[in-house]
């Protein structure tokens, strides 16, 4: 794999049959730290609300508490939904981030709900106005709390308020998007993009990607383009067992698509739900995970996606049962992308499962 793509972990925290949320969280602990211990670059929680299927509701609580065992992997949100939420508060919550991990904090930052409309009232109180639209204006306020003033008049107002006294470091942000809408917003403000291919798998990350560089404007921030872009990813030694083994992932989906998520299946329950289908054409199309195999052929498809894109990182998602499933294909990629790093790591004693 090329050696000069950075690789990352995008933890959505689902919840697994049997477990509560406590368990879910307890489990990206042990992943964080794991991606932490094997070199991986940043670790991103999303944001989502009401549902059983994901524990990732509160970007920046969580980051604290899973940030506390790691020592040098970025922590981030992939991303905080800011329609949800004034840009004073996200700015405040993400500078004590700052203070807390300095230099290690993005803030990644989508303009979609994360929920149901009814689940997005009780978050905003007010949808007098719709705050999707006020997703630039709202952007480029977060910039100024958080140092990056683009307008003379901004600064003399953001200038009376303050996120955090004596900040020596500033949360970095990035723009998220599963259309040319983000690409085109990160663009314009010159800032670094996320494509978000783990979901939008239909959607052509080449097109947003190849506009995001077209349209680039160099910022005070970012000098040049900088694009990133998730894609799913589950593996094991067989493409047999991989595909088991991603079974809830298309479960997980096929449920998300009909409006009944559920907390996600073990692999067997995951196919008792598939049989117990009349018509199976629909579950039997739904790709939950986009890159299901050996490590050497996840290895490939990884490098025929950045070959694609032209991207600079990947983050890897994923939904299985057992956090093991993800340690075990975060070890085996990155095993093969260093062998001789591995090799340290493990000779000195790092148990896989820590």
């Amino acid at each position: 794999m090329p050696g000069t793509t950075k690789l990352s972990v995008l933890d959505l925290i689902p919840v697994s049959e049997g477990q509560t949320s406590a368990d879910a969280i307890a489990a990206s602990r042990r992943l964080v730290q794991r991606a932490d211990e094997l070199g991986y670059h940043r670790y991103w929680v999303a944001e989502h609300h009401n549902t059983e299927l994901v524990a990732s509701t509160t970007p920046p609580v969580l980051l604290a508490a899973l940030g506390a065992g790691t020592n040098r992997i970025r922590l981030g949100s992939g991303g905080v939904m800011l329609p949800n939420h004034a840009p004073f508060v996200v700015a405040e919550q993400f500078a004590a981030l700052e203070c807390v991990y300095p230099g290690r904090i993005d803030l990644g930052l989508g303009r979609a709900p994360g929920t149901d409309p009814f689940t997005a009232a009780a978050l905003r109180r007010d949808l007098s106005r719709d705050r999707v639209d006020e997703f630039p204006n709202d952007v480029l306020e977060l910039m100024g709390f958080l140092g990056d003033v683009r307008d003379e008049h901004d600064r003399e107002v953001l200038a009376r308020l303050r996120v955090t006294p004596g900040a020596d470091t500033h949360p970095q942000i990035w723009l998220l998007g599963s259309s040319l809408y983000g690409a085109e917003l990160a663009a314009a403000f010159g800032l670094p993009y996320t494509f978000a291919h783990h979901f939008a798998m239909h959607a052509d990350p080449k097109a947003a990607a190849d506009h995001y560089r077209e349209h680039f404007v160099p910022s005070p921030v970012l000098a040049e383009p900088h694009l990133m872009v998730s894609v799913s990813a589950i593996s094991a030694d067989t493409v047999e067992e991989a595909t088991r083994l991603a079974l809830p992932s298309r479960a997980a989906m096929h449920q998300i698509r009909f409006g009944r998520p559920t907390r996600v299946l073990t692999p067997d329950g995951a196919a008792a739900y598939a049989a117990r289908m009349q018509d199976r054409s629909l579950f039997d199309a739904t790709t939950g995970t986009q890159l299901v195999g050996t490590p050497e052929t996840v290895a490939e498809g990884i490098d025929r996606l950045v070959e694609r894109t032209g991207a600079d990182e990947v983050i890897l998602a994923a939904t299985t049962h057992d956090v093991d499933v993800r340690i075990r294909t975060i070890e085996a990629l990155a095993e093969l992308r260093d062998p001789a790093a591995w090799e340290s790591r493990t000779s000195v004693g790092a148990h896989p499962h820590n």
